[in-house]
């Protein structure tokens, strides 16, 4: 490999651990179409108009749905009762609430609310993925996320922990996230492991497979590492063309690597190549369109 193949310091990988997913992450697509019901409502109107204490007898003796209890818990989140979130999220996610579930783990992942517990996070998750879902469910993003997330725990192992580093768990909890559920942030993930030979081994041709199916859906870390292949592989203008195009649109935790990518890249190459490629750039920006075929 030449010199130019940096590895990203975090990639996008995801739901990974080290990107927080703000609230909106919660209304997915599939989670805003559901249709809150009349105990939904009444839970609402009456258990969290006033006061967020969570009661679990309450919820019980009304026979809420386990849906009705993790709206609860989410209004509870929104004005900051947290410890009555928990409280909800938990008997929501008992009861097979796959949201509340997957609330509960990335709160234990970022210390949100809760002391940051790996451990417990890596719990949450794995509940999440014993179930298999049809691709398209209103549960797949959850699922998809948490194989994400798995994958990452078992590439660097949980200290103090069951969890040890395995990198063929990792590179299966990819796959699956990768293959079945066309996960971005896995495809970037695996993408990476064949560039890299990370507990697989290394294929310049596996990694530019994955790594473009990641970059025709915008992620950024791998348009990065795809447009360096194709600037070694010779295409010159539309390898520093895709890395240009993902440092205008990567998260601020990834510009570092991406930046200093594309300059070593733009070093080697001459002043026509260089204009044309920030003018092929801006197409790709905005068209999002360009792969490594074209």
């Amino acid at each position: 490999m030449s010199g130019l193949l940096h590895k990203g310091a975090g990639g996008e990988s995801g739901p990974s651990l080290t990107a927080t997913k703000g609230l909106s992450g919660i209304f997915s697509p599939a989670f805003r179409s559901m249709t809150l019901t009349m105990v939904l409502a009444g839970a609402i109107m009456a258990g969290i108009g006033t006061a967020h204490a969570f009661d679990e007898k309450n919820f019980e003796k009304q026979k809420s749905s386990p849906w009705a209890v993790f709206r609860f818990g989410f209004s509870a989140y929104k004005h900051g009762h947290k410890a009555e979130a928990i409280e909800a999220y938990r008997y929501a996610a008992d009861n097979g609430q796959v949201g509340a579930s997957w609330k509960l783990a990335h709160m234990y992942a970022e210390g949100d609310g809760v002391a940051r517990n790996d451990y417990e996070a890596f719990k949450f998750f794995n509940r999440i993925v014993q179930d298999d879902v049809e691709p398209g469910s209103p549960d797949d993003s959850y699922v998809s996320d948490a194989l994400v997330a798995l994958a990452g725990y078992y590439k660097t192992g949980i200290p103090d922990t069951p969890v040890k580093p395995n990198m063929a768990a990792a590179q299966d909890y990819y796959m699956r996230a990768a293959a079945t559920y066309r996960n971005p942030d896995a495809q970037f993930e695996l993408g990476k492991m064949y560039l890299y030979g990370e507990g697989v081994k290394e294929s310049i041709r596996q990694a530019g497979r994955w790594l473009q199916l990641a970059a025709e859906k915008g992620h950024a870390g791998a348009e990065a590492l795809l447009g360096n292949l194709l600037f070694q592989a010779g295409k010159t203008v539309r390898g520093l063309a895709m890395m240009t195009a993902a440092l205008a649109h990567c998260a601020p935790d990834d510009r570092p690597w991406i930046r200093n990518m594309q300059e070593e890249a733009f070093a080697l190459s001459g002043e026509s190549d260089r204009r044309t490629a920030i003018a092929l750039a801006d197409t790709i920006w905005t068209t999002g369109s360009e792969t490594a075929e074209k």
